[in-house]
């Protein structure tokens, strides 16, 4: 999967403030991900997130 910096990924499940889109910050082993509903960052690895994603949509 080509996921890079700024990209914002749609995923399946809502994160608990209702948000769906979180923005890539960081890439590598683990993905930097900030939540767009309410801003808070969390670090995925790698392969969760991949799994997790429904859609990009490319910076």
């Amino acid at each position: 999967m080509d996921i890079q910096v700024g990209d914002i990924c749609k995923l399946k499940k809502p994160h608990p403030c209702g948000s769906k889109e979180w923005e890539v910050m960081r890439i590598g082993a683990d993905f930097r991900v900030k939540c767009l509903g309410c801003g808070r960052q969390l670090v995925i690895p790698r392969t969760t997130l991949e799994k997790s994603v429904k859609e990009v949509k490319k910076a």
